[in-house]
């Protein structure tokens, strides 16, 4: 057959992407074809999201895919990170500029919910982990700050929601976005409209929702016209970028819970694929989530703070005059001592810290370590603690699964970090494999390929995803497994909420 092209539209913390899934029939292979940078704004004393200029960049990438690839493009698909969202007016109009979730307001806003609605109420109607950048608590900031945009809005969209708008002009809500806002039912499938009245906020704003895979219409005429595509399919798939991730896991194994995923970047997300939403007491005890994923499974996980530390710091080192790119700091960072100080990475400081150096440099002398003192120092401490949490997090991932996880993937742009990679394999004392790199891209793109009736089922999908790709398999390093021992111990004493015997 003839070369069939899918776009796929992936937004990051850090970059934007316009990615072309080049399909033969057996194999894919994935092309950049757009890269732009993507991060907050400041504004007076907030954070927002360009939601604009990351439209003006897409029909860019749009626009380049229509000259190279022309008539073999078939469709495209937009993936993005979680819980921000857009307010449309009834007439479409854009209100407001869209916050970022790291933006200060939702400060405090989870304990002002909690006093009204119980912590065991909020998740059993929802099944989400307890983070104050939930779409929830965004929510009740907008309410409490800027009541007149409820009261204007017609609709709220999350962000890839809000592009496929801006690409097809239809209004709906994608499954595995929906999941990560803790106002939609795990059990009911459909919008926790209770529990938003509960909280006097609008539930006739949101859209129906619909399945991954979900082909929502053609373009928009006049976005053909100024990109230069033909009516080509828009297709939403697992629009949350860990929902396409996962998708992509390279695995053959089909038992539940007897693999684990590790979506490795600005924010790292560990967990389980498994048919149901999990509710039990542990399962919020251990402030575990569970969001949508593909063919109405669910991915059991935790949010975890990942690699944004690691970012973070580069940024103050470019900001003092040493300019490394990431392999470099890799490099720095095996050359460090090993397992000398170690730091809680989801700890409220290292949120959003003006100088990330000084958090964790803060963190050790407040918790009686050494404190790292040089760049490989601070990123070997960032690592290691990373790798730490992950093993944390397994165990209780165990725990709530009730098997042993036999091999841990890593996906996402973190599988790159050989180093990393390493200490998770040791860490948590079993293997690895690492890659691919694009999971985020070769899900999306390859479920807009199962939408056009090229791909049948997620099996089928993931060994399409193998057959395209190279992986690297690591082994937990024999030499390391009393010291790493002796920092699981010092490490859980400041972190992770501890598994009941028995």
């Amino acid at each position: 057959m003839s070369e069939q092209c899918y776009l796929g539209v992936d937004l990051g913390a850090e970059s934007g992407r316009v990615m072309a899934g080049l399909w033969d029939g057996k194999r894919i292979r994935i092309e950049e074809l757009h890269r732009f940078p993507n991060g907050g704004v400041e504004i007076g004393d907030t954070l927002r999201w360009d939601v604009l200029r990351l439209w003006a960049e897409i029909q860019s990438g749009l626009a380049l895919a229509a000259r190279s690839n022309g008539a073999a493009v078939r469709s495209v698909g937009v993936d993005t990170w979680g819980v921000d969202f857009v307010l449309l007016s009834k007439n479409d109009e854009l209100l407001g500029q869209p916050y970022h979730y790291r933006d200060p307001r939702t400060k405090g806003m989870m304990k002002r919910a909690l006093a009204k609605v119980a912590r065991e109420k909020i998740f059993a109607a929802t099944g989400l982990q307890f983070m104050e950048i939930n779409t929830l608590y965004q929510l009740l900031a907008v309410q409490k700050q800027n009541p007149e945009l409820l009261e204007a809005a017609d609709c709220l969209l999350m962000m890839p929601d809000f592009f496929h708008w801006c690409l097809s002009g239809k209004r709906a809500a994608e499954f595995t976005e929906a999941t990560t806002t803790q106002f939609f039912d795990p059990v009911k499938r459909t919008w926790s409209y209770s529990l938003l009245k509960r909280f006097k906020l609008p539930g006739g704003i949101l859209p129906k929702v619909i399945k991954p895979g979900t082909r929502l219409g053609n373009l928009r005429e006049s976005v053909s016209r100024r990109t230069g595509l033909g009516k080509i399919a828009v297709v939403a798939p697992a629009s949350h970028d860990t929902g396409s991730a996962v998708a992509a896991v390279p695995t053959a194994q089909t038992e539940e819970g007897t693999w684990a995923y590790l979506s490795s970047g600005t924010w790292s997300l560990m967990g389980l694929e498994v048919r149901r939403a999990r509710l039990s007491e542990d399962v919020l005890r251990f402030n575990l989530t569970n969001e949508g994923g593909v063919d109405g499974t669910y991915r059991l996980l935790k949010n975890i703070t990942g690699l944004w530390l690691v970012q973070q710091c580069r940024r103050v080192f470019e900001s003092r005059g040493s300019k490394y790119d990431y392999a470099q700091l890799e490099v720095l960072a095996n050359e460090a001592p090993p397992l000398r100080s170690l730091v809680e990475p989801d700890d409220s400081r290292f949120h959003n810290p003006p100088d990330m150096t000084l958090a964790i440099q803060e963190f050790c002398r407040d918790t009686g370590q050494p404190v790292p003192s040089t760049e490989g120092m601070l990123v070997r401490c960032a690592l290691e603690s990373l790798a730490l949490k992950y093993q944390s997090v397994l165990e209780c991932l165990e725990h709530v699964g009730g098997k042993r996880v036999e091999v841990i993937h890593i996906v996402g742009g973190g599988s790159r970090n050989t180093l990393l990679n390493q200490f998770t394999a040791d860490a948590c004392d079993r293997p690895v494999v690492a890659g691919p790199v694009e999971a985020t891209v070769f899900g999306n793109v390859l479920l807009q390929a199962r939408a056009c009736g090229e791909i049948g089922s997620l099996a089928e999908l993931r060994a399409v995803v193998r057959n395209s790709t190279e992986v690297r398999a690591l082994e937990p390093n024999p030499n390391q497994v009393g010291a790493w021992q002796d920092a699981r111990a010092r490490f859980s004493d400041m972190s992770f909420p501890k598994r009941r015997k028995g």
